[in-house]
């Protein structure tokens, strides 16, 4: 299987510009010779920020693009929060005694058996993905197709070259197994190594969730070919009741490592704290430990020592924290499931969401009414969707599709309300999609693919 290179992202703005006469560019994007080297404004940041920019000009916008939890921080964490901001010192690389003692309880409540020593924390689980990959030397790095789009752009930043391998249908965020197999013997041909995949579970892009046996291979595959396998669990806690959630540390212990955090389970994006767990009975992952120890001593000295201590509470799990993953959990179910019966109702094909709060709709079935409207990729649908409807959604070439793909990546949590009280009212309702601005919205999307599909 060939290298494939990260496609260039482009911004909501930017898509638009190749239509529209002269809009406004987006303050911070990089050039399009950064594009092409995959080191552009993340797509789901800059989207984030275009639709920002259109409120300010007073355009009414649906945003479906960016992937925050869209609730409110709970109070208990707020309160924990405010306690400790005489915090000022840096405190240990490796972050806290108390919060890697609370974040290796967190994964011993869900059978696995962690050392505090075993734990690494940092400004974000991204941040910590961007330390391993620095750390990894291990050759190529394996993702899937279609992927959240930073782990390409990170590994090429990194110098890792990423090698896309396709997931199975419907189950997203873990390469085909087989093909993960084939890739990793065609680069031992061409005088590569693929020494690590990372899998996403569940899945930012599609809201799927890899089946046991999918996983079990993957272990088997990885085992096969000394893979190291970053399994990327940031959604972990948001996957819906009824659905089985099976780890790779609970499969091969000895070659995952984990990484996860708050900002989608919690809501706390802007807090920026990650964990990850490094097993130390692992030679190879301890050694790996070490070097992400010195790579975030250069780089973030400490997470911040005032959202640690909060954390460390998130971390241990109290009955208001339990329950208010749960209410979040079952809100973003609710209107993900909401949102893709409207997809589906318009005739795209749409995975089943089984986690977190993503949709990745395919318009397969549409190309030859889309074509007239000049839709011939997914970027094309995206600026149809925005420019014509004041949807914002993003492209599946953001994240590793083939541009012609007409695949769509939408993010349903920004839906809950604008204001806080709306959101607290979202995460109480039985049924949320029935409160009057969340209909609204479900109308208006309703509405926006009528018209594009008609």
């Amino acid at each position: 299987m060939a290298v494939t290179a990260p496609l260039p992202v482009l911004t909501l703005e930017q898509q638009e510009a190749a239509r529209t006469p002269s809009p406004p560019a987006l303050k911070g994007t990089a050039t399009s010779a950064d594009r092409a080297k995959g080191v552009g404004v993340s797509a789901t940041l800059a989207a984030n920020e275009a639709l920002d920019e259109r409120r300010r000009r007073g355009e009414r916008v649906l945003p479906m693009a960016f992937g925050e939890a869209g609730v409110p921080v709970a109070r208990i964490l707020r309160n924990a929060l405010a306690t400790a901001s005489h915090l000022a010192g840096y405190g240990p690389v490796a972050g806290s005694a108390e919060l890697r003692t609370a974040a290796a309880g967190y994964w011993a409540r869900r059978g696995l058996p962690t050392d505090p020593s075993e734990v690494v924390c940092g400004p974000g689980s991204k941040a910590l993905l961007y330390g391993l990959l620095l750390s990894l030397q291990a050759g190529d790095v394996a993702i899937p197709r279609p992927s959240w789009v930073s782990y390409a752009a990170q590994a090429s930043l990194t110098g890792v070259r990423p090698v896309y391998v396709p997931i199975l249908p419907g189950e997203g965020g873990v390469p085909d197994p087989g093909l993960l197999s084939a890739a990793a013997i065609s680069a031992r041909r061409e005088g590569r190594r693929i020494g690590a995949v990372i899998v996403t579970m569940p899945d930012n892009p599609t809201g799927t969730l890899a089946a046991a046996d999918t996983v079990r291979q993957l272990c088997s595959v990885a085992r096969q070919h000394d893979l190291l396998i970053v399994s990327d669990e940031i959604y972990r806690d948001l996957a819906y009741e009824g659905t089985s959630f099976l780890s790779p540390a609970d499969v091969a212990p000895e070659r995952t490592v984990i990484t996860s955090g708050l900002s989608k389970n919690l809501a706390l994006g802007g807090w920026r704290l990650g964990v990850a767990r490094l097993p130390g009975d692992s030679p190879a992952i301890a050694a790996l430990r070490d070097r992400l120890l010195a790579t975030c001593s250069e780089i973030w000295s400490a997470p911040a020592a005032p959202v640690q201590r909060a954390a460390a509470l998130a971390f241990s799990e109290p009955p208001e924290i339990v329950e208010r993953v749960a209410r979040s959990r079952q809100l973003h179910a609710a209107i993900a499931r909401a949102v893709a019966a409207r997809f589906t109702a318009a005739g795209a094909h749409v995975p089943p969401p089984r986690g977190a709060f993503y949709l990745y709709p395919d318009f397969a079935a549409h190309r030859a009414t889309l074509t007239r409207s000049g839709v011939e990729t997914s970027a094309d649908l995206a600026g149809l969707l925005l420019r014509g409807h004041g949807v914002g959604v993003l492209p599946g070439s953001a994240f590793g599709d083939p541009e012609r793909a007409l695949r769509l990546r939408v993010a349903t949590s920004q839906l809950y309300g604008e204001a806080e009280w709306q959101r607290e009212a979202a995460l109480a309702a039985d049924d949320p999609a029935e409160l009057p601005w969340i209909a609204d919205s479900l109308a208006w999307l309703d509405q926006a693919l009528t018209a594009i599909t008609a």
